[in-house]
């Protein structure tokens, strides 16, 4: 299965121009620091599988096959990962501040997406936070939205 996932990434992932990921690669990079998220409290649950795939859904308008795809692929990627630099630094080559700020407030509703925050899910954010440079008062701000009342 694991093999399979790989040569899914090779073939469909980068581009003739290696140095130029697909708009695939950004969607996959994306959806697996939603993943990174879910999996930071060491529970994955449903609800947050669910909201991530809503989250995907709605970022990127893709049908309901693609998603299904998209999740698996970025969900196997996540758990494979070492660090986050994969993921955080092709974002920060391809993607706007406000993308990136974008993809910021979608992790925190998958972080609120069992009701809690957990001291793991507040360190990987803060990370994750500095990794795609996101101004200080739009993290908090997109903290503030998303966390129960």
């Amino acid at each position: 299965m694991i093999d399979a996932i790989q040569q899914f990434f090779r073939e469909r992932v980068m581009s003739a121009d290696e140095s130029r990921p697909t708009d695939e690669a950004l969607r996959i990079a994306a959806a697996a620091l939603l993943f990174e998220t879910a999996l930071s409290d060491y529970e994955l649950d449903d609800s947050e599988r669910d909201k991530i795939k809503d989250l995907i859904k709605a970022q990127f308008c893709l049908a309901d096959a693609e998603i299904r795809s998209l999740s698996v692929l970025a969900e196997q990627q996540a758990l494979q990962a070492t660090d986050l630099h994969q993921f955080t630094s092709l974002i920060n080559a391809h993607w706007s501040e406000e993308r990136r700020s974008i993809l910021m407030d979608h992790m925190w509703q998958v972080v609120f997406a069992d009701g809690r925050l957990d001291d793991h899910e507040l360190h990987l954010m803060r990370k994750i936070q500095r990794l795609l440079h996101i101004p200080q008062a739009e993290y908090v701000a997109a903290k503030l939205r998303h966390k129960p009342r």
